[in-house]
């Protein structure tokens, strides 16, 4: 199991728990580099239409529990598609 896979299982079981380093090594694996960078905030582009982006935010080193279950239904939507056009 990879690093990435891991800390996927760790955020499935814990999205309250999840460090923001963390969060962002698996939106930049999943969705390339952030389009944008502040000190608090990252905003990912999405491959897909309508509301395009994952957007996460740094709070007090770990990532908000709502945000963590944004980023695992967009990894999900992402890979369905992969998966349907195989």
């Amino acid at each position: 199991m990879s690093l990435i896979d891991e800390l996927v299982e760790h955020m499935r079981n814990a999205p309250a728990n999840v460090r923001y380093a963390d969060l962002c090594k698996v939106c930049d694996h999943y969705f390339g580099k952030a389009r944008q960078e502040s000190s608090s905030h990252r905003v990912y582009k999405t491959p897909w239409p309508g509301d395009p982006r994952v957007n996460i935010q740094d709070d007090k080193g770990k990532g908000k529990a709502y945000q963590v279950r944004q980023v695992l239904k967009a990894i999900e939507k992402k890979e369905s598609r992969h998966d349907s056009k195989e």
